[in-house]
Parts: structure tokens; C-alpha cells; sequence
């Protein structure tokens, strides 16, 4: 059996007619309906009712498996059809000719709902009176939708944005003309354009692309076309620019961020899906648009100088439809005079990104390996990589360590960026090992002193196992060793352990090759007979 689907207002008038004693086939006679479709939406409505029956009615669960109207869940009969008091309007009557005529159940009563928006009252509220003083059947939901409707069509008129003098330039890319080369390979460009609030002063710029690098490059060569920076500058959102778009707190692209700290101007970006919050860049874009329509180029450069020309004797010459004033005679005497000073030097070029600090406490930034702190170790950082030098920033874009640029597969590691746990005595050096082997005494610092002479590249190591043995051997024995090991010239770790197992009351003879009481060899020489 094939039965309609009814829209919303004309299931409540359904349920409501049957809620008063109709039956399936006098509403479907007067709504002009099939008797099965009404039939459908009353069993509906039975068995919602019969699954919750209301406290203190015993009969509902009972009339709804008849397919009888149910009671209403207040406990109370349920309202006959009669003339709504004051206005002389039958309810069911309306409703029937509002569902006839494909309209609002709330059509009939759109003076007292529009009265009730002119006080501020509620879509809940307006529902609620109607329902109390008018006998309303309809439900909340059709109240909502037709008060939607209402404020749609009676929408407040937009306020006018108007800007002082240097107050704020408006930017935004647009759809270029086609680049078709000697080969005949057509290649697409964009359009930059930026203009100036208070004057309409406009500067365009054709591009390939709308990268970071590209967005910034065309600003800043419109400052300088301009001669100055405006207060604030309104980009569209587009990611080259906002990273995440927020009409209340944007948070900007951090190389964006630095540009407008070089210039010295606010980045505020317009609102999502709002393009009259930069009318004036629009209308631009759309100005130059017209002006290259129809027309290819055979090269980018070539595109630009066409740009150049028009902005200087079209644009610039053109009276101005809303300030009905010559723009360019309107920019040189109000408004560049308003714009602030160009910095002394051009933003720096440089490439970053977001990249993930390593375990081992580097990040990797074009084939280099540079340290962080070991806070840092396992978060993201943002690294930002000029000529010679790799700055790396917090999320927050808080300064956290500087390295010099390294080459391809080289490490960059500061020594303050080494943890505490994981720093080795020998990243001292040996001058340090040195000193702290002469404070032990002054065999051993004689000795370790003689290593490092003798054994330059492994006296590190060495002097860290003379270190450790002197956390662990009493300091007399230690310098006993260590005189032992000088007198036998022994230049081994091995040497000190040797003199250390020694018996302390075995004694050292140290024969002299020399003294008053021996005779030179000479003295014992026997003459042979010639």
C-alpha cells in the first residue's frame, strides 16, 4: 500500500483534528487526502501515546490500541471545535485552509506573531500565547520555522564601513588571464591586487601561485609602490594567510605575523563568508578583471607591465564612483601623506614549518639536525630558516634556541641543551680532567699529567678511570700508587691498579747510577800487557 509523506504542519493538523473526535476519513475528506495516509498517522500517534500513557488515565492506553483518540497527557478532555474567542475564526477551519492552500498552519495568525517579534518575545513565548489565548493546535516547531522565516525576509540593512585616510589597505587574489607560451601551453595566473580604502589607490600584481612567500612578496612590493604602511591591513582568509579563520581571535600564519611586525601593521583578517568586509578589494579585483578580460599573454613579466601601465593611466585616472573624487590626485593630497614610514630594510626571506623535536633532542629542518632544550623533547616546535641562520620558536612563537646553519646530515647541539643526566664528564675536556686529577694530590696530578703527555687522544678516558678510582681508594694510597707508577714510568690505568694491590710495607730500591762513594767503571779497567 502506497501511502504520501505529509510535511510537518500537516501531520500536527492530522493528529490535532483526531486529537478532537474526527475520524480517518472526515479529515482525509476535508484535507483532501486518502483515507490510509491519515489513517497511517494516526496509528502513529496511537502507538506513541499507548507506550507512554499519562499518570491518572487509565482509559488511554486502551483508546489508542482502538484507534480512538487518547486523552491528552494533562488529564483533561480534549477541546471541541469551536470559534476561537475575540476574533470570530474557527481554528480547525484555518488549519484545514492552511493545509489546502500548501501554507503555514501559522499563516492565520501572523499579526500575533509579528507583534510578539516586535516586543522580543521568543519563538518559545509566542508559542505558548498563541496555544493559551488563540487555542492554538499547531506545535513549536511550525512557530520556529515560521519566525525564522519572518526575520529572513525583514533583515536589518547593513551598516557602511567608512576608513580615515592610511587607515587600512584591503588585499585579495583573483582568477588572471591565460599565459600562452611559444610552445602554445597555456598556463593559468592570479591576480593580486591590494587598494587603499580612503582613496580607492589600487596596485595589482599576476602571479602563479598563492603561497605564503608569494602572498608576502606582493604586499610588501604594494607598500612600497604606495610609499608607506597602512594602520591595518584586511586580507581575505585564504591559508597562505590565517591558519585558522576566527572572526574574534584569527590565528595567523607566524611568517604573516612577523611580516606585519617588520612594517609595523595589524593584520585583521575580514569574517568568514562575509565578502562586504572588504568590499573595496572586491570591486577592485573585479575592476582589473574587466580591464584584462578577452586578453593572453606570452609571459609573466609581460602581464605585470601591462598591469603597471593601467594602474598608471587608467586606474589612477578614473573618477571614482563613490567618492566621485580623481584617485590619484585624491592619493597624493590626503592619503599618502597619512601612511606611516617604510621600514629601512626589506622583510627577510626565509622558509618554515612546524616540525616534531626528535628523542635525541634535535629537529630537522632542510637536511640539518639542530638541539632544542630538553623540555622540548617529543612536542613540536616551529623552526624558521633564514641564509646562515635556524631559529626555532615555541607553538607559541617564543624564541627557544638559535644555531647557525648546518650542513647536509650535520648537527648543530648547544651545550646547554644537554640534560644534566645525560652530560659525560669528558664533554668537559681534558684541561678540566686535568685539573681535577691535581686536586687529588700531587703524585697523581704528576702522573695524570704525564699521561696526557704521553697518551694525548686516550688520557681522557684514562683520567675518568683515575677519577673513579679516587671515589672509591683512600687519597694516601692513591698518591702512594701514583708515585709508584712515576718511578716505573708506567703510563697505564693498569700501573696505578698494580701499585694499589701491592703490600704497603714492601719497600722500593731504587739503585743509583751515580754518587761520591762509587767508582766510574773506568777505575776497574785492566791494563793488558803490550
Amino acid at each position: 500500500m502506497r501511502m504520501n509523506l505529509l510535511k510537518v504542519n500537516q501531520r500536527e493538523i492530522i493528529i490535532s483534528l483526531w486529537r478532537r473526535g474526527w475520524s480517518a476519513r472526515r479529515i482525509a475528506r476535508e484535507m483532501g487526502f486518502d483515507r490510509d495516509t491519515a489513517s497511517k498517522y494516526i496509528k502513529l500517534e496511537a502507538a506513541a501515546k499507548a507506550a507512554t500513557p499519562s499518570p491518572g488515565n487509565e482509559t488511554g492506553e486502551a483508546s489508542a490500541a482502538e484507534g480512538k483518540p487518547a486523552t491528552l497527557t494533562t488529564g483533561t478532555e480534549a477541546k471541541p471545535a469551536t470559534p476561537t474567542a475575540g476574533n470570530g475564526v474557527d481554528p480547525v477551519t484555518t488549519a484545514i485552509e492552511a493545509v489546502r492552500a500548501n501554507v503555514s498552519l501559522c499563516e492565520a495568525w501572523r499579526k500575533q506573531i509579528e507583534a510578539g517579534l516586535d516586543q522580543g518575545l521568543s519563538a518559545k513565548r509566542i508559542h505558548e500565547d498563541l496555544a493559551r489565548e488563540h487555542s492554538f493546535d499547531g506545535g513549536y516547531q511550525s512557530v520556529k520555522r515560521f519566525v525564522r522565516r519572518l526575520k529572513s525576509a525583514a533583515p536589518v540593512p547593513f551598516r557602511r564601513m567608512e576608513f580615515a585616510a592610511g587607515e587600512q589597505l584591503q588585499v585579495d587574489f583573483g582568477t588572471g588571464p591565460w599565459i600562452v607560451g611559444e610552445d602554445g601551453k597555456k598556463r593559468r595566473t592570479h591576480i593580486f591586487r591590494g587598494v587603499l580604502c580612503c582613496s580607492r589607490k589600487g596596485y595589482s600584481e599576476a602571479t602563479f601561485d598563492q603561497k605564503t612567500e608569494t602572498f608576502l612578496r606582493c604586499l610588501e612590493t604594494t607598500y612600497r609602490h604606495l610609499g608607506g604602511v597602512t594602520v591595518t591591513t584586511a586580507p581575505d582568509n585564504l591559508k597562505a594567510a590565517v591558519l585558522h579563520p576566527d572572526w574574534y581571535d584569527p590565528e595567523l600564519n607566524p611568517k604573516l605575523a612577523a611580516f606585519a611586525e617588520h612594517y609595523g601593521t595589524v593584520i585583521m583578517p575580514t569574517k568568514p563568508g562575509v565578502p562586504r568586509h572588504k568590499g573595496r578589494v572586491e570591486r577592485g579585483v573585479a575592476y582589473v578583471q574587466d580591464a584584462l578580460k578577452g586578453r593572453t599573454f606570452p609571459s609573466l613579466a609581460a602581464l605585470n607591465r601591462f598591469l603597471a601601465e593601467w594602474e598608471k593611466n587608467v586606474a589612477d585616472n578614473r573618477i571614482h564612483g563613490t567618492t566621485r573624487r580623481h584617485v590619484g590626485e585624491h592619493f597624493l593630497a590626503v592619503e599618502k601623506a597619512a601612511l606611516k614610514p617604510l621600514p629601512a630594510s626589506l622583510f627577510p626571506s626565509f622558509t618554515e614549518g612546524k616540525r616534531s623535536v626528535h628523542t635525541d633532542g634535535h629537529v630537522e629542518f632542510e637536511k640539518g639536525y639542530y638541539s632544542v632544550p630538553p623540555e622540548y623533547t617529543r612536542r613540536e616546535v616551529w623552526v624558521r630558516g633564514e641564509s646562515r641562520l635556524i631559529r626555532i620558536y615555541s607553538l607559541k612563537m617564543e624564541l627557544i634556541a638559535t644555531h647557525c646553519r648546518a650542513e647536509v646530515g650535520g648537527h648543530q647541539t648547544a651545550d646547554g641543551h644537554i640534560h644534566p643526566l645525560k652530560r659525560r664528564i669528558a664533554d668537559h675536556g681534558a684541561a678540566y680532567l686535568l685539573e681535577r686529577c691535581q686536586n687529588l694530590g700531587t703524585n697523581v696530578g704528576a702522573w695524570a699529567l704525564a699521561v696526557y703527555r704521553h697518551r694525548p687522544i686516550e688520557s681522557v678516558r684514562v683520567m675518568q678511570g683515575l677519577l673513579g678510582l679516587a671515589r672509591k681508594t683512600p687519597a694516601q694510597e692513591l698518591e702512594r700508587a701514583a708515585s709508584k707508577a712515576l718511578q716505573r714510568a708506567g703510563w697505564r690505568l693498569g700501573h696505578i691498579r698494580l701499585a694499589l694491590a701491592e703490600p704497603p710495607h714492601v719497600v722500593q730500591i731504587n739503585f743509583l747510577e751515580s754518587h761520591p762513594l762509587i767508582r766510574a767503571m773506568d777505575a776497574y779497567r785492566i791494563p793488558f800487557p803490550s
